[in-house]
């Protein structure tokens, strides 16, 4: 599993996170947008932010005092693409696994 996948997981695991990121795919926010329907004092806000910007996800510029915030969608595209990938080898297996059961049903009727 390539490195990003773990800290997009990693960042994604949390509640408060998701709801963040949620929030950011409507849009940029500064951190008191993002931190005002979260039950949680700001440096606990800050330390998600923080979490969410090492895993890529979630760049911020500030200007002034203000701190605005917006997703990567390169990173979420990149996570995405490593989810179709996966979900392309299991629809696979699946596939290859009802052909087996179809035609071991198929040998079991004629045997009868």
């Amino acid at each position: 599993m390539p490195k990003y996948v773990d800290d997009v997981f990693h960042a994604l695991a949390d509640p408060s996170r998701r709801r963040m990121v949620e929030r950011l795919a409507a849009g940029p926010a500064t951190v008191s947008e993002l931190a005002r329907p979260l039950p949680m004092s700001m440096p606990a806000v800050v330390q998600h932010l923080r979490i969410l910007q090492d895993s890529g996800l979630v760049r911020s510029s500030k200007t002034g005092r203000v701190r605005t915030c917006e997703l990567d969608r390169e990173v979420l595209d990149a996570a995405e693409s490593w989810f179709a990938a996966q979900r392309r080898v299991w629809d696979q297996r699946l596939d290859d696994l009802g052909e087996y059961l179809s035609s071991t049903d198929h040998e079991q009727g004629r045997r009868r």
